[in-house]
């Protein structure tokens, strides 16, 4: 499957438009590219109880589940002034339970795969070698 970053990045820009940020002021914007060819988004919802902010990967993967699901395969996010930005280490976490290590990625410093963002992750295998 071809990478096509232009228009995720396009579909990220397009979703921060659309965050909800009075606090901060802040908008993001993520999209991401799914293995069956479609495209999911999300963008940063804020709360007045800042403990329950969603962040924008929050909303993708949202989108992800609930228009059939599948496995992510390439991602980017951007800020409200459309310049390229890494998720957070808590989105980088449940980035890796919907796309996995291989999960490529284009960052400020380009594209790399979500096991280079996020070494030595936790995930299912962890918790299988704790069954044993």
């Amino acid at each position: 499957m071809t990478m096509d970053w232009t228009q995720l990045v396009t579909a990220a820009q397009e979703a921060a438009l659309r965050a909800y940020v009075p606090y901060s002021n802040y908008p993001v914007g993520a999209a991401a590219l799914v293995d069956d060819g479609r495209i999911v988004r999300g963008c940063n919802v804020e709360n007045a109880s800042y403990g329950l902010t969603l962040c924008a990967e929050c909303g993708l993967v949202s989108s992800l589940i609930s228009s059939g699901g599948g496995r992510l395969v390439g991602f980017t996010c951007v800020n409200g002034k459309h310049q390229i930005i890494t998720p957070c280490g808590r989105c980088r976490q449940l980035l890796m339970e919907h796309g996995g290590p291989s999960l490529l990625m284009l960052t400020p410093e380009g594209e790399c795969s979500l096991s280079d963002m996020l070494p030595q992750w936790f995930g299912s295998r962890d918790l299988q070698e704790y069954d044993d």
